[in-house]
């Protein structure tokens, strides 16, 4: 198992849940991807979509549904700065994770987080647990806890 995996598993296990980690024999780079391992519907992953704060030059998390995209607009006002592509350099610096395998938790930085509502409506998601092939199912509410994300609406 990688560092990265590892760190993810840890993280849930800290919290008093099981790690439910699944290394998936393909891909799960793309939310459809994921969905589709999986079998659950699109909306069912929680993506984590990665910007560049510009002013600051820090990451910050969206964690979105998979079928929603992050609403450049509303994602700055929610950051209050203006938001960039984040390149590969900084996503790992910051999270430890690669890109299409960026975990929602088990970051090596501490980073500023919002959270999809949509993601709430399902009884079960999934998200990248490190790897782009490895994948874990979280109750929605405890995924917004244990990622200290704030529950908005920047998607569009």
């Amino acid at each position: 198992m990688s560092k990265s995996v590892k760190r993810v598993a840890r993280v849930l296990e800290e919290a008093g849940l099981e790690a439910g980690i699944v290394e998936m024999p393909d891909s799960t780079r793309t939310a459809a991807e994921a969905a589709a391992a999986v079998g659950c519907t699109l909306d069912q992953i929680a993506k984590s979509i990665i910007f560049r704060a510009e002013e600051h030059g820090t990451a910050v998390l969206f964690i979105t549904a998979g079928g929603n995209r992050v609403d450049a607009g509303k994602a700055s006002a929610l950051a209050g700065e203006a938001l960039g592509k984040a390149d590969a350099d900084l996503i790992r610096a910051q999270t430890g994770f690669v890109i299409g395998g960026v975990a929602p938790v088990g970051h090596l930085s501490p980073i500023r987080a919002w959270f999809d509502p949509r993601l709430l409506d399902f009884e079960v998601i999934w998200a990248a647990a490190g790897t782009p092939r490895h994948v874990f199912p979280i109750a929605p509410g405890d995924l917004l806890r244990l990622s200290g994300a704030e529950r908005a609406d920047f998607t569009g």
